[in-house]
């Protein structure tokens, strides 16, 4: 049987390929990268934000390719249901389903406005008031999940769909330098002290193709 594969595009920029990524890692799918040249018109779609809906990341597993983040978490869910991807009791299972999608098809401010890009750092950034209200919303979500699942994940003791969906918010609240509060603070400092978030993030300060739109002075 042939290893898996998933295509993804800039570790750098892309924080859809990240989600895939660490989809497939909390699964413990054995899996090999391929990578898209920041050329790629799907590549490109993607990190610029110039499509409604993406290519990348994809993953290609026993023959059947499936594409979409969300998708690909259903996927790996049904595929390895003791990996806890979801959580078991149905409430919960329910609430993280929610929250993810809500990330998938929200929060276009925060994106436009504070892209991922994990070589950056920009101390005291400004950040506008649409962009702000993204924050706001996401801060109230991860209080919500800590308070009621106990942490020290947004679903309690292992990590689940829901933290592979905002785990990019977190790389995005160190780079742009956003302030909050104790609480949402150790849950980005958990999230991005994870080890499979270390080795991307350190591969990602290596990658050597830059997209010139995502470098512009802030």
């Amino acid at each position: 049987m042939s290893k898996a594969v998933l295509t993804i595009s800039s570790k750098n920029y892309s924080s859809w390929s990240l989600r895939g990524w660490l989809l497939c890692k909390m699964a413990g799918l054995d899996f090999k990268e391929e990578l898209l040249s920041s050329d790629d018109p799907s590549a490109r779609a993607e990190l610029l934000l110039l499509s409604p809906s993406f290519l990348v990341p994809r993953l290609t597993h026993n023959g059947i390719k499936v594409w979409d983040t969300l998708a690909i978490a259903e996927y790996l869910h049904e595929n390895f249901p003791q990996a806890g991807l979801l959580p078991r009791d149905a409430v919960a299972r329910t609430h993280c389903r929610s929250i993810a999608g809500e990330m998938h098809s929200g929060f276009a401010n925060l994106r436009s406005a504070l892209p991922m890009n994990l070589k950056a750092h920009y101390k005291g950034f400004k950040i506008w008031a649409a962009a702000q209200a993204d924050i706001d919303r996401i801060t109230v979500l991860w209080r919500k999940c800590l308070a009621n699942y106990g942490g020290p994940y947004l679903f309690g003791a292992t990590p689940t769909l829901a933290d592979a969906m905002y785990a990019p918010v977190a790389t995005r609240f160190a780079t742009y330098d956003v302030k909050q509060d104790r609480q949402c603070a150790d849950y980005c400092e958990t999230i991005l002290a994870l080890p499979d978030m270390i080795e991307w993030t350190e591969a990602a300060r290596t990658e050597k193709a830059g997209i010139e739109e995502l470098e512009a002075e802030f």
